[in-house]
């Protein structure tokens, strides 16, 4: 990967959770100074364990909900990463408030605190979630719509806001709808486990993974690098058409959720033939789910240089062989 950012002092907020962990890492190998802020409520000590006594990473224990530790975390930064969130839908649905409180609170208090340290750019995590039930495919930035879930609410105000203080306070900002992002760290465990992990938890077990409806929904997989490179992209292009808008962040193609199965079962049969055998087992859908959902990522190739280096079917079989090692103490 590319060394886009380097000698920089860079906010990763998030920074112990899946996306920021692996941003961090990336930062830190490029020669940068990098302030992780996190509370810990769905980020894990272990993702950032590997960092601690590098002389260039400094941890900030903290809630983006307290408007004085977004500020302290701001002091002094070029470039801010925002990634921290609570994530999932069906969490969304369960505990509205929560969401709310983390997603629209707490980011509103990055951009104040953001504005006020006058930080050069600040780069946010939005969500393929906020084009609804929108049926066009692929999905294009400017056309969206009505939200069908809490978290997808949070994601789409979160992009109204960051257009109206761009507008007022002249701050350079830009978002990332990510889609369906995979890959090393991402938590296998819990009851919101994203669908990769979880399948390949299961897998490893020798369970047959669920699959939420009739298997034909379809996702935009979107391997880790490909959006380690886009947050660095989006937070150094000096195009003047870059800044102050949002961006589709995926690899421009879809996969069932059958075929992902399929496609999973094969990367982690190579280290366990039993798992070659095992069949999967249909659910009925989930609230809140998008059907199908595809990118249109030519405005981000076009403005910010974004060129997706890792395919969907690549990235599975370099998280099958993470979740391998990672869940048996076992090397591929």
């Amino acid at each position: 990967m590319p060394m886009i950012i380097e000698n920089r002092r860079v906010l990763v907020t998030g920074g112990a959770g899946f996306i920021g962990s692996d941003l961090t890492e990336a930062l830190l190998s490029q020669g940068n100074t990098v302030v992780c802020l996190d509370n810990f409520s769905t980020g894990k000590r272990e993702n950032i364990a590997p960092f601690l006594g590098h002389p260039a990473f400094i941890l900030i224990e903290g809630d983006i909900r307290d408007l004085a530790t977004c500020g302290h975390a701001c002091s002094g930064i070029d470039y801010v990463l925002h990634q921290a969130a609570l994530g999932s839908v069906p969490r969304s649905i369960e505990n509205p408030l929560a969401t709310h409180e983390a997603n629209i609170t707490g980011f509103v208090n990055m951009l104040v605190a953001a504005r006020d340290a006058k930080v050069k750019r600040l780069v946010y995590a939005s969500s393929s979630s906020v084009y609804g039930d929108s049926p066009e495919l692929p999905k294009v930035e400017d056309r969206i719509g009505r939200q069908l879930s809490p978290y997808a609410v949070t994601k789409y105000v979160g992009e109204l806001y960051a257009d109206v203080f761009s507008k007022i306070y002249h701050i350079e900002l830009v978002g990332l709808r990510y889609f369906n992002v995979f890959g090393r760290r991402q938590d296998p465990f819990g009851a919101y486990a994203a669908v990769i992990p979880r399948f390949a938890k299961d897998l490893i077990d020798h369970r047959r993974p669920v699959i939420f409806g009739d298997g034909s929904y379809s996702r935009d997989f979107t391997y880790i690098d490909n959006v380690i490179q886009a947050n660095q992209l989006a937070a150094v292009s000096e195009n003047p058409d870059a800044s102050s808008t949002v961006y589709n962040i995926a690899c421009g193609e879809r996969m069932t959720l059958t075929d992902l199965f399929l496609a999973l079962r094969e990367a982690l049969s190579a280290f366990d033939p039993e798992i070659g055998r095992i069949e999967p087992e249909y659910g009925a859908a989930r609230a809140g789910d998008i059907p199908h959902s595809h990118a249109d990522i030519s405005k981000a190739r076009a403005l910010l240089g974004y060129d997706p280096g890792t395919g969907a079917r690549e990235g599975l079989r370099k998280a099958a062989s993470w979740y391998w090692e990672t869940l048996t103490g076992l090397r591929p």
